[in-house]
């Protein structure tokens, strides 16, 4: 099954990270934070993130890892299940994206999902989402 939707980051929060010393330097600075995401379309709902990101401004260029815990309705389907994503931008688009549906983490009409999906920006700053899964019947 496929259902896709848009989605917009309603709250991102910076969080404070205790790094084992002694730190290391690199040339793109690492960050945390959290975030919170409402979700509109097929996918619909809201999640909470914890975002980790190597990120330089200047040039937007970096990787980020995330991993979402997700409440809502894919299609007709209602329950939470959490999903994985990374990607890298180099100023002008996407590349190496990773995309996961955690398998044994999903609840209600969801448990039992399983497989991957898909994040996309727009032009226009359109966040576009959309899943690839299989539930168990």
């Amino acid at each position: 099954m496929r259902a896709t939707g848009t989605f917009k980051v309603e709250e991102f929060t910076p969080a404070e990270v205790r790094v084992p010393e002694p730190g290391i330097e690199t040339a793109v600075p690492v960050g945390v934070a959290t975030m919170r995401k409402r979700y509109e379309g097929e996918a619909a709902g809201v999640s909470v993130t914890l975002f980790t990101a190597a990120y330089d401004q200047a040039s937007a260029t970096g990787t980020y890892v995330a991993m979402e815990s997700f409440e809502g309705t894919l299609r007709d389907r209602t329950g939470t299940f959490n999903f994985a994503h990374s990607g890298t931008t180099r100023g002008d688009g996407r590349e190496a994206d990773f995309f996961v549906i955690v398998p044994g983490s999903g609840t209600g009409a969801l448990a039992g999902i399983r497989g991957a999906g898909g994040l996309a920006i727009d032009p226009d700053g359109t966040h576009r989402i959309w899943f690839e899964y299989e539930v168990d019947e």
